[in-house]
């Protein structure tokens, strides 16, 4: 196991950083999976147990968000691990722990048990899906800093781009074991997609390289001009966490995302519901992809054009036009197909930013605590994510659950949904709007300052 030790990961003079982003591609695109789950919700509420027992959407949908909140648990539990064990250690744990959760809950497909489901894509998964986050983000920022916000762009892309792959893998593999007899296709469909990512992310494992401590990307000279939230010293993880600042950017992620959560819980049966007789299920799932290539494509086009717009500004963007297209969602559907391209080009702007969210949170932190412990400091954040994972669909289950029940208008269960999340991204344009330099207090004395780019101590 001396090959996954972070030393032997060091790159040698003349490695081309530009190989690095497919190796941490190669880890989001399969850990992105998860925002393809919903393929499997109704194949798992059409089940049976041996007494006729079947699940209901809302204990279908806590396997969701278990996953999304032990991925931010996880990130925050060994994100400073992480910084002294390397990235390619963190990323082959990552795989096994990924893989693993597939071969565990497709047990509890197979008998009827939603506990080992829990067990196995909730929490050994979600361990997977935290490690496999976090590891290429510190590498990549050391890699590029000149480009920070490219850097995570290239990263987190992927993990938004995973349904684009986990969604048709899904139902062609199900389609696959239905057509040869299997009755219930779902457990030999999870042990397939649980190979497959396993062997994927170890692609990723294996190649993923770090700099060496003195490397510098050639004609790069560190900018001696002060921005304004650009620190040129560290603050270390422990001291991160005391900061005003760190917590207004948990405020800024949490909004964010479950803002964002707010379409991609319920995107499918919204459209359908919004144009129904015009919008049928093959639509309503192109829908859903073009919702995952936008927030795919948001990652990498705002983290890069925060590079120059900076990172308080283009969260600015996000809280300002967001709120409005937010509040005009509802007011677009209706039983006229000619508003369905309207709505659909309102939802995926509104996408671009969810995703821009992530991506240019890691480049955020950079600028405000330095590269030091940014693996670490980010892992921590990501709470914000699994806070969001489950506040999120509360919100708009139990809204919507609530509708159904009192036999009123689902429609207007989705407008007051979508405007509880108008309120919530206003909240994030404060928490944005608030945040400033940090102060010298919590700086790092005995450690270097200005951009770091060697190995954590």
């Amino acid at each position: 196991m001396s090959f996954l030790d972070r030393d032997r990961s060091v790159a040698h003079p003349g490695f081309s950083r530009w190989l690095v982003p497919p190796a941490a591609l190669a880890i989001h695109l399969s850990i992105g999976q998860a925002y393809a789950f919903s393929v499997f919700k109704n194949p798992l509420l059409a089940l049976h147990g041996a007494d006729g027992s079947v699940w209901s959407l809302k204990e279908v949908g806590y396997i969701f968000s278990i996953a999304i909140a032990v991925l931010g648990l996880s990130a925050a539990l060994f994100g400073a691990w992480l910084e002294k064990a390397g990235p390619r250690r963190a990323m082959a744990y990552a795989a096994v722990c990924f893989g693993l959760g597939f071969q565990i809950a497709s047990f509890g497909a197979a008998h009827h048990s939603l506990a080992l489901i829990y067990l196995g894509y909730g929490f050994v998964g979600g361990v997977g899906l935290g490690l496999g986050y976090i590891s290429p983000v510190s590498t990549l920022i050391k890699w590029f800093p000149d480009r920070p916000g490219l850097a995570t762009g290239l990263a987190i892309m992927g993990f938004g781009g995973g349904a684009l792959i986990g969604a048709p893998l899904g139902n062609e593999l199900m389609a696959h074991f239905k057509a040869h007899g299997h009755v219930n296709p779902i457990p030999s469909t999870w042990i397939t997609m649980g190979i497959l990512y396993f062997l994927f992310m170890l692609y990723g494992a294996f190649t993923i390289r770090v700099p060496a401590p003195d490397w510098k990307p050639e004609g790069y000279v560190p900018s001696t001009t002060q921005r304004a939230l650009v620190s040129t010293h560290n603050v270390a993880v422990t001291q991160a966490w005391k900061t005003a600042q760190f917590w207004l950017l948990w405020i800024v992620l949490f909004t964010n995302v479950t803002a964002g959560i707010g379409i991609l819980e319920q995107a499918s049966p919204m459209i359908q519901d919004f144009f129904k007789g015009h919008i049928g299920v093959a639509a309503a799932t192109g829908f859903v992809g073009m919702l995952s290539l936008f927030n795919m494509g948001g990652r990498f086009l705002w983290a890069s054009v925060s590079d120059f717009l900076g990172r308080k500004a283009t969260y600015f963007v996000f809280f300002t036009i967001g709120p409005v297209l937010y509040f005009l969602m509802p007011f677009l559907g209706s039983n006229h197909t000619n508003s369905v391209p309207l709505f659909v080009t309102v939802a995926c702007i509104a996408l671009t930013f969810y995703g821009g969210g992530f991506a240019t949170i890691p480049a955020y932190l950079k600028d405000l605590f330095g590269g030091f412990n940014v693996s670490a400091i980010h892992g921590r954040l990501l709470t914000a994510w699994s806070t969001a994972g489950i506040v999120g669909p509360l919100i708009v289950n139990g809204i919507l659950d609530h509708y159904k029940a009192a036999g009123l208008n689902r429609l207007d269960g989705y407008r007051v949904v979508l405007h509880i999340m108008v309120g919530l991204l206003v909240v994030g344009f404060l928490a944005n709007l608030l945040v400033r330099p940090v102060a010298e207090r919590f700086w790092m004395k005995d450690a270097p300052a200005g951009d770091y780019s060697g190995a954590a101590h």
